[in-house]
């Protein structure tokens, strides 16, 4: 039946043998015919922030030689994943984050989505809870960024009716687990399930936080002693339960490359590897309780690629640590990136959001949380996570993307890439361990710099819209409304929940050496004692180590200022900044520019003019000056500007020389000097820096100060 079959294709595709394969030197020759004499590695050859060099075309000889081409699924390096085939009903735990503040209205928001098609509990806490802060102290922080948990009561009433049996959950504790932790154990205590069956991450990250706010409450060494008696209580009583997190999202979100995000957080998991094992925790318990935490960003291909790269720079490391083959497998969630979103055409932040699941899910990761489109706006709403957790369950459900190990697998293109960004993480990683680790690294600055430099080059790239933020700064949606601001968290409801925390009185705790430090938390926890009082006992201070962090920030951020000093601008002058377009000729003479400049001015939030053209310098510069436009811009052909734009540019000026005038284009030199002698006070092209020109405008107008 085979051998028959064959034939047959054989006999399909004889047609076709008549036409040669052209080789690749044949495919370049003619390409670069068509390039007309431009570069064919400026034009075809792409540069990353990562420092690789896409090149336009793969081939099968370009993955010759790659150590880990020919690997297996399930198989070290775990390359194509840490299973042979797909074990699980569904490929990976749909893990939306939920971040309502009070315990009630978390536990309504919890089930309602859990019964929704959401497969894992991802509790998001405030800052009030993960820095163990008295809720005084705290007050006008409670529930501003997640939930707030001060007793085991209330994550009773935080996970009431929720099976954690049978839902792995997801807690980012900050820096010290052990007093959130305990809390999880005294509530499922008083709902009568077992802690052997929890499963999931209650995971401490000490240098997340570091990196993310520049201090941390604790001393590492104490930090460090709990991460310890975590792994091993979680060892002998939650053996599927990790406690330990490596995010690499504070680098990513900083503005980092994969690079950087993959080697810093590799070092962060090697000097955790090291903490733990000093004391006393094997390699295979160590590397078990580690759980990464990766953005993923908008170039899909690098994103997927970094994802298994990390799997195989993380089993290199687990052995070197002298780990067994099974103990290199790594556990990975994925969160959509937050650098890419926009408060600006926020619906766009959907499509965005789906590529970026793609690319997690297709580079293999085990969990995946999919930000809500409002995310830059507003807490998540019913809506918005709705449409976040069906973008998981199409990729599942309707895309299948789960039924194959390791879909991009083979591809020369991943392959290479895959390859190429191991290497460069790897030298990176090197490096930090060669200054002494990632600590002596974050006290010199090293990836606070490295970081800084690819932000500001991505910036650069932003602000000369290379890099293309849809509905920001390109194809900006001139009649948006903006979206309403829908709160699930009762602001009444929340005033009534700090006021009887604050009756609570503090307990004081002493904690001894000579039990288990979860042991002891979860006692105290039982008798009452809070999450500050559990954090004082484990040595919480106001700062006792201290470094540059790395401020989170979003690509479009500088764009949607401009707008919104302009909107601020129009609503307290009742009118906005308008640009008026001096149009030259009939249409399509001026059709190109007119539009590259009414999209160049509308992307700042400037009132655009349009027309249908003059045929005289006199008509434009008369309309010009009737429309009472604070800027004009000139747009037209060359030779139109050539014989038309020095008398327009004089007229405007005589009338009125506040009046900005410009030119659409970037004419010759002496054409230049003859336009500028006329008075005219800059030109707008494609290589314009988009926002410096804009931030000039606005600053000339009185918009912004």
């Amino acid at each position: 039946m085979l051998t028959a079959t064959i034939m047959d294709d054989k006999k399909a595709l004889e047609p076709f043998w008549e036409f040669p394969i052209p080789s690749y030197e044949q495919w370049r020759e003619v390409t670069e015919k068509s390039l007309k004499g431009a570069s064919f590695e400026k034009k075809l050859v792409t540069k990353t922030y990562e420092g690789i060099s896409l090149q336009p075309m793969y081939q099968q000889k370009d993955t010759e030689g790659l150590s880990l081409i020919d690997s297996l699924p399930g198989q070290r390096p775990f390359l194509r994943g840490a299973g042979a085939v797909p074990t699980k009903e569904k490929a990976w735990e749909i893990s939306q984050e939920i971040a309502v503040a009070t315990p009630k209205q978390f536990n309504l928001v919890a089930k309602h989505d859990l019964s929704r098609g959401q497969t894992g509990l991802n509790i998001v806490l405030d800052e009030v809870t993960k820095r163990g802060i008295g809720i005084e102290e705290g007050k006008s922080l409670v529930g501003q960024t997640g939930l707030n948990v001060t007793t085991v009561e209330d994550m009773q009433a935080a996970i009431e009716d929720i099976n954690l049996a049978s839902i792995p959950v997801h807690i980012h504790t900050g820096a010290n687990a052990v007093p959130i932790f305990t809390m999880v154990l005294g509530a499922l205590q008083k709902n009568n399930i077992k802690a052997s069956q929890l499963s999931g991450v209650i995971g401490m990250d000490p240098l997340g936080q570091l990196v993310e706010k520049g201090t941390i409450e604790y001393s590492l060494e104490e930090c460090y002693n709990c991460m310890a008696d975590l792994v091993k209580w979680s060892t002998d009583n939650a053996p599927s339960l990790q406690t330990v997190l490596v995010e690499g999202t504070p680098y990513h979100n900083g503005g980092s490359s994969a690079v950087e995000e993959l080697a810093f957080s590799l070092a962060t998991g090697v000097e955790y590897l090291q903490a733990l094992t000093s004391r006393g925790i094997s390699i295979k318990d160590a590397a078990k309780s580690i759980r990464f935490v990766f953005s993923v960003g908008a170039d899909y291909f690098m994103e997927m690629s970094k994802i298994r790269a990390a799997r195989v720079l993380w089993s290199k490391i687990v052995t070197a640590f002298g780990g067994e083959e099974s103990d290199g497998t790594l556990y990975i969630h994925a969160r959509t990136s937050s650098w890419t979103k926009t408060k600006y055409d926020p619906y766009v932040n959907m499509l965005r959001s789906t590529s970026e699941a793609f690319a997690a899910a297709v580079g293999g990761a085990n969990s995946i949380h999919v930000s809500p489109f409002d995310e830059p706006i507003q807490k998540s709403t019913a809506f918005s996570r709705r449409i976040a957790r069906n973008i998981s369950i199409i990729l599942q459900e309707e895309s299948h993307i789960g039924k194959t190990v390791d879909p991009a697998g083979g591809s020369w293109y991943i392959e290479v890439l895959t390859n190429e960004l191991s290497e460069k993480a790897w030298t990176l990683f090197q490096q930090v361990e060669a200054k002494g680790g990632i600590i002596a690294a974050l006290k010199a600055g090293i990836p606070q710099q490295k970081v800084a430099a690819t932000k500001e080059s991505r910036l650069r790239n932003i602000e000369q819209r290379k890099d293309i933020f849809v509905g920001t700064n390109m194809y900006a949606n001139t009649t948006e409304k903006p979206i309403e601001v829908v709160s699930e968290d009762d602001s009444n409801y929340i005033e009534q929940y700090v006021s009887e925390k604050l009756k609570l009185t503090a307990t004081t705790i002493q904690f001894t050496n000579k039990a288990n430090i979860v042991e002891q938390a979860l006692r105290f926890a039982m008798n009452g004692a809070s999450v500050a009082d559990l954090a004082s006992g484990l040595g919480r201070t106001e700062s006792t180590l201290t470094i540059e962090p790395i401020v989170r920030s979003r690509g479009a951020e500088k764009f949607e200022e401009l707008r919104q000093a302009n909107e601020a601008y129009a609503k307290e002058q009742g009118e906005t900044v308008k640009v008026f377009l001096a149009n030259l000729g009939p249409i399509p003479s001026h059709k190109a520019r007119a539009d590259f400049t009414a999209g160049f001015f509308e992307i700042g939030g400037f009132e655009v003019i349009r027309n249908n053209g003059y045929m005289t310098s006199s008509e434009a510069a008369q309309a010009a000056i009737d429309s009472k436009a604070n800027v004009v811009v000139i747009c037209g052909k060359d030779e139109s500007y050539q014989e038309q734009a020095t008398e327009i540019i004089k007229t405007i000026k005589q009338t009125n020389e506040e009046i900005t005038v410009m030119i659409a284009g970037k004419p010759a030199e002496e054409d230049e000097a003859n336009y500028r002698n006329a008075g005219v006070d800059d030109f707008v092209h494609i290589r314009s820096n988009c926002y410096e020109v804009l931030r000039k405008l606005q600053v000339e107008k009185g918009v912004v100060k």
